[in-house]
């Protein structure tokens, strides 16, 4: 009797056991960039937010796991014959986080809301494309007159400015995320609190606890939820990458979003697979303040961009995970074919350095009259590294470098704020795979990506008219003589472009690799 009752007991603990496993909350551990400024889509820019909101939010239409654009809150959408009027078709199942129906309307308060002066959107001008959006962000039109209005409560228009081939993608970008009009008109700022935010995409902010984590958990409203698998996402920021490898390695991580490249060789080799080294369509580039007196001579900037060894940069620090940059736009974009590289692309280095230390002569820099400067960048070993090895080529074309560095949130907000510095370490990831998204960072009316203060009539005028040009090709050339114009000017000196670097643990599923690396929780699981 007495063995046939511990059978009993033991079947039923192993019963209860199997059981309280089946139903485990499934968490994922996720690394990232940086601890974000914001949550409020519509004043965010980094790639740490964005990767933040992606999982709270959604849009009308979003990136798959191989970034492919698919629907989102709009289930099918169709555009006129002369690609100005875009309608979008909401589903009828799209819910925020509390319950209530997501409209049109919402997303018609939250474009005005993002376009609206007073709301201080630095991003806003992505959106310029919208009709009437640059008028009424510049306080000349009401938000109202904007060209987005909903015809029903599924249904929403879009008028456009001029045709936009890369409209769709565009609405991926977080600016274009919904707000929950009510939290916003109640609690203003602070709807972005974990107590006040009402999101709509597969999560809901559980907790923000600053350079600690970010706690979301499942959105039971979701109109995806029984296709989400993971029930709860920790975002942890880790500026110092080597902690989030050692945390990978310990497993208490399940991603990490970038890797020290000083550990390169050590990471390949303990990893393997769980590396992933992907291209990427970014640029990684010093802003060099255009209107500031020492280095307002264009010469000087020319000189500076041509005494960096990029290749040196790329190979012997980055340990061949990033490339050599010698243009503002990367290659293999869509919608322009080559990039326009700076002459000296293919000079020998010796050569550009004896050029440097001609141009600096010619603009009144010499041993008796150094030319001085600072460079700003954001703390984490390879900015370091990067920032030393530049102030010794400098060295060697007679310029004094010191530095100062500060964490991410910090360092972008004294950059988009207008702080003062001479260089600065920034870098840009397209937004949509288009050349007009990194030519549009220096345009004169883009105070919040235009960090070098530049202004210049010609440029302004070109980008206008790559705006108003249908033809694809026609297009491509106006931005090329853009560009071409950028790279003898460098507000900007291009200094790599970007590989995406991730750890990825083999427990986790659905992550694909993609140019714009973008990984949202929603399409991923996790074996336990």
């Amino acid at each position: 009797m007495r063995r046939l009752l511990s059978r009993f007991v033991l079947g039923a603990a192993a019963v209860a056991l199997m059981a309280a496993s089946a139903s485990a909350e499934v968490t994922y551990t996720r690394g990232n960039d940086a601890d974000p400024e914001t949550l409020d889509q519509h004043k965010t820019s980094t790639i740490s937010e964005a990767n933040v909101l992606r999982d709270l939010y959604e849009g009308l239409v979003v990136y798959s796991s191989s970034a492919k654009v698919v629907p989102g809150v709009a289930e099918s959408w169709e555009t006129s014959d002369d690609g100005l009027t875009w309608t979008f078709h909401l589903r009828d199942d799209a819910k925020w986080s509390n319950g209530e129906p997501l409209t049109a309307e919402d997303f018609v308060f939250s474009y005005q809301r993002i376009i609206n002066p007073e709301t201080g959107a630095k991003y806003a001008n992505i959106l310029y494309p919208i009709k009437n959006a640059e008028a009424a962000n510049s306080g000349k039109v009401p938000p109202e007159e904007i060209g987005v209005k909903a015809l029903d409560e599924h249904t929403l228009q879009f008028t456009l400015e001029n045709q936009t081939p890369y409209f769709l993608e565009l609405l991926t970008h977080q600016t274009s995320l919904p707000v929950y009009p009510p939290a916003v008109k109640e609690f203003g700022t602070d709807f972005v609190q974990p107590e006040n935010m009402v999101s709509n995409g597969a999560y809901t902010l559980q907790e923000f606890t600053p350079n600690s984590r970010i706690v979301l958990v499942k959105n039971k409203n979701f109109h995806d939820a029984d296709n989400v698998s993971i029930d709860k996402v920790i975002y942890i920021p880790f500026e110092d990458r080597s902690a989030c490898l050692r945390r990978f390695e310990a497993g208490e991580v399940q991603s990490c979003s970038d890797i020290p490249t000083e550990q390169m060789k050590y990471v390949k080799d303990t990893l393997g697979d769980e590396v992933h080294i992907v291209p990427y369509l970014g640029n990684y580039y010093y802003a060099v303040k255009a209107d500031k007196e020492k280095l307002s001579d264009v010469r000087v900037r020319q000189a500076l961009s041509m005494a960096i060894d990029r290749e040196f940069i790329a190979d012997e620090i980055w340990a061949g995970a990033m490339l050599p940059a010698y243009s503002l736009v990367p290659p293999g974009i869509g919608n322009y074919g080559e990039p326009a590289y700076a002459d000296y692309k293919d000079m020998d280095p010796l050569d550009r350095e004896d050029k440097a230390i001609e141009l600096l002569e010619e603009a009144g820099y010499s041993k008796d009259n150094p030319l001085s400067v600072e460079i700003r960048y954001n703390t984490g070993e390879n900015h370091q590294n990067t920032a030393t090895a530049i102030a010794d080529m400098w060295k060697n074309i007679g310029v004094k470098t010191t530095f100062v560095t500060a964490d991410g949130a910090t360092h972008y907000a004294y950059l988009r704020d207008k702080g003062d510095f001479d260089i600065a370490r920034a870098g840009w990831i397209g937004d949509y795979s288009d050349p007009q998204n990194f030519l549009f960072l220096v345009e004169s009316n883009n105070p919040g990506f235009n960090y070098a203060n530049y202004d210049n009539p010609e440029y302004d005028a070109l980008m206008e008219k790559a705006e108003e040009t249908s033809d694809l090709d026609e297009r491509a050339e106006v931005l090329k003589q853009a560009e071409t114009i950028f790279m003898r000017d460098l507000p900007f000196i291009p200094i790599l472009y970007y590989s995406s670097l991730s750890l990825v643990s083999d427990k986790l599923q659905g992550w694909e690799d993609n140019l714009v690396n973008v990984h949202g929780t929603r399409w991923m699981s996790l074996e336990q």
